[in-house]
């Protein structure tokens, strides 16, 4: 199983109910989100990955259960499937990521 369709659905309502507009895409062997043309969140296997203002990773790295999606990529965690339990937890990640996403990077096109 690449990633989870039971919280890729989960996904998809936390997004349409915060009014978001967004396209999904399969990459690395995951599910990604994106938003305004930039990647806002994404699955991989049961984990929700997040892209959030670098300058909070690490409070959240000491208070969330989250982990570095990767030491090079600053404001980009892995949130465990404990972390987004609840419908309020995993709004709450999206919200997150929603709100960083007009500061956010767009990736270069290939």
């Amino acid at each position: 199983m690449a990633y989870s369709e039971f919280l890729a659905d989960r996904v998809r309502q936390s997004l349409k109910e915060n009014k978001a507009s967004f396209e999904e895409k399969k990459m690395f062997g995951g599910l990604c989100f994106f938003v305004n043309d930039k990647m806002c969140t994404g699955i991989f296997r049961e984990e929700l990955m997040v892209r959030i203002a670098p300058e909070d990773q690490d409070e959240f790295l000491e208070t969330e259960a989250c982990r570095l999606m990767d030491e090079s990529m600053k404001g980009f965690l892995y949130v465990s499937p404990e972390g987004i339990d609840m419908d309020e937890d995993l709004d709450k990640w999206i919200k997150r990521c929603l709100d960083f996403n007009p500061r956010a990077k767009k990736g270069k096109r290939k």
